[in-house]
């Protein structure tokens, strides 16, 4: 790629970094300031309560988004990807080696990546009806229309998903750089009627405002969360887009925009307290009011894009490091492999968010429910990025505690905030995370425990040479590849096959398709070809968890090496088995009826490794658990 096109690339990459990863937290202006100061916290509207406000938001954006999140989280990249799942994974490769230590990881992991989902349903429940609420300021009478108009608005941004983040984000690039233009301009034209407000940047102001709350801190600080959200995208994201696009534009135009905006809704209420109750849209002139309300829903619908392709993201993750049964996953660019796309996935959020909608009916109500998941989040990551910092790139011990304690102690302050809205709304984000939690932990068990059991019937590789001495074993013409779930021992289709067929064809090849730790297996280490006998070969094939299974592609890999296998020939043997729930030890009882119905529902592994179904042969059993 010449120099000229890596331009243009990152360019690209970078308009399309504006209109996917920064739509959630540039869409906060709209209702943070209004419910910090709303009935619901009580401050009053005078001077230093305002700076005080204004400025506690403008430290912790410069805090955790700038330093936490943009400079050092993304550093934490697991060979392009990013997401709390990418990080565990990370973590893992260099702290998980006691058994305790591993699973401690793997429950911070996990779990955070189940909040991830309930902030993907929130974001664009809060974020669209939000927006739609700019109508009651420009007539009262449309107050009705609300609702319906933000369940439109969601129909429609969960309908474009199958287009993918790459034309999504270039179609959003552009509203999304006019959006934070007018954040931009509408702020510096406020902060130029009331400079006082410029005081806020002095930290002072943050930590004396603060103080002076006692233990109503907390309350506020539920509010002044809502500034944050998004920030967790920044990192999911990173495989759509890079770490340096995201960088790029949040350094020289997200982060200027939001602080302008900031500033200048405080001005607005400086000068006039009344507009607390709208601070976004008083910022405007009545006669570009409609406008405003455009642009708002427009960019509302692209902030939602942000944890949508995080969740695709994170889900082919799951997926891949067996947390989650096998999903429908669509590439939807040539260039980039981290743009996906997963219909059933976005069906369910666009059902959990137009349900969110009916049932909260404002913004405020929803806004009393967010945050819970997003500092839970804040805080797992801070642990597993500060595992990574330390056993794998080295960082000193006192550097690490540093580190990790500054930003525990903030992400700790808001966490403890958020918990106040658990009666309120806060539950719901929880039990969605805790559902996903549940799914997640149970299918990693279940296929641990099937594997056990599967194993009981299972014979070694060396018993398996000596049944294949027998005189009596049939030897048919052509190639078998048995697909099996390890990298030891004999697939249980092979075994099927003697028990019930007696025969063997002439070539036998057994392939064991394993995920790594690692987003990406570097081309030479992703093959490892051991020859058991004279056409008998086991094959294990390395891809990383951002990569997707593809047998075609392994073919042509052994191919490379001197091994042909002709996928048009070749008979490709698959084990299909039937789960039956019972008392055995294992898992509990309805763990098991749910592992059950889970493999039932995964997508076929003939569709799922691209195996040519017409070469394909399954041999079924079933399986007490």
């Amino acid at each position: 790629m010449n120099e000229t096109t890596r331009r243009q690339s990152l360019a690209a990459l970078t308009l399309g970094a504006i209109g996917v990863v920064y739509g959630d937290i540039g869409t906060s202006p709209l209702y943070t300031m209004k419910e910090i100061f709303g009935p619901g916290v009580g401050l009053p509207l005078d001077a230093p309560h305002l700076i005080g406000a204004v400025s506690t938001i403008f430290w912790a954006l410069m805090f955790v988004v700038t330093l936490k999140y943009v400079l050092l989280i993304l550093r934490a990249d697991n060979h392009g990807e990013g997401g709390i799942m990418a990080l565990t994974a990370l973590a893992m490769r260099t702290a998980g080696r006691t058994p305790r230590g591993r699973t401690a990881l793997l429950l911070i992991g996990v779990f955070g990546a189940a909040l991830f989902y309930g902030d993907s349903v929130i974001t664009p429940a809060i974020s669209v009806l939000g927006a739609a609420e700019g109508l009651e300021v420009v007539a009262p009478a449309l107050k009705a229309w609300v609702l319906p108009i933000s369940v439109g608005v969601l129909l429609g941004l969960f309908v474009v998903q199958r287009f993918g983040t790459q034309r999504v984000g270039v179609m959003f690039g552009p509203v999304i750089v006019l959006w934070f233009g007018t954040l931009a301009a509408t702020g510096v034209w406020q902060i130029a009627q009331a400079p006082a407000i410029l005081q806020a940047l002095d930290p002072r102001e943050a930590f004396g405002f603060l103080q002076a709350q006692g233990w109503h801190v907390f309350v506020v600080v539920g509010a002044v969360v809502l500034a944050l959200t998004g920030a967790e995208a920044l990192y999911a994201d990173m495989g759509h887009f890079g770490a340096r696009p995201i960088r790029l534009s949040w350094y020289f135009f997200v982060l200027p925009s939001l602080l302008l905006n900031y500033f200048g809704q405080g001005a607005l209420v400086l000068l006039d307290p009344a507009a607390a109750e709208h601070p976004f849209f008083r910022l405007a002139p009545n006669w570009a009011l409609p406008y405003f309300v455009g642009l708002s829903t427009l960019a509302t619908v692209i902030a939602s894009q942000a944890v949508i392709s995080g969740a695709f993201s994170l889900t082919r993750q799951a997926v891949q490091l067996g947390y989650l049964p096998r999903v429908d996953i669509e590439h939807t660019s040539e260039t980039e492999s981290g743009q996906i796309y997963i219909p059933g996935l976005n069906w369910v959020l666009m059902i959990a968010c137009i349900g969110l909608v009916i049932g909260f009916r404002s913004s405020s109500r929803l806004a009393a429910a967010y945050g819970v998941a997003v500092t839970t989040d804040m805080v797992f990551t801070t642990i597993l990025f500060a595992v990574v910092a330390r056993d794998r790139w080295k960082w000193s011990l006192a550097g690490v505690l540093a580190m990790a304690s500054a930003f525990l102690v903030v992400d700790l302050g808001f966490w403890s905030a958020s918990l106040l809205k658990i009666p309120s709304g806060g539950w719901f984000p929880l039990l969605i995370a805790g559902l996903v939690f549940t799914v997640m932990t149970t299918w990693n068990s279940g296929r641990g425990l099937l594997a056990t059991r599967l194993a009981e019937r299972s014979m070694s590789v060396e018993q398996l040479l000596e049944r294949m001495r027998d005189a009596s074993l049939v030897r048919v013409p052509g190639t078998a590849v048995y697909l099996g779930r390890h990298d030891v021992g004999v697939p249980p289709a092979l075994l099927h096959n003697l028990r019930y067929n007696h025969v063997l064809h002439s070539r036998v090849v057994l392939l064991s398709m394993r995920t790594d730790s690692m987003a990406r297996v570097p081309e030479e280490e992703r093959l490892t070809v051991e020859h058991l006998t004279p056409d008998f070969y086991r094959v294990v094939a390395r891809h990383g968890f951002a990569e997707d299974p593809e047998v075609p592609a392994v073919l042509e890999r052994l191919r490379a090496s001197g091994l042909e296998i002709d996928p048009e020939e070749a008979t490709f043997f698959l084990g299909r088995e039937t789960l039956l729930a019972t008392h055995r030890p294992g898992m509990a009882l309805w763990r098991e009826r749910l592992f059950a119905v889970l493999a039932r529902n995964a997508r076929r592994a003939t569709h799922y490794f691209r195996i040519p179904s017409h070469r394909v042969c399954e041999l079924g059993a079933e399986i007490e658990l």
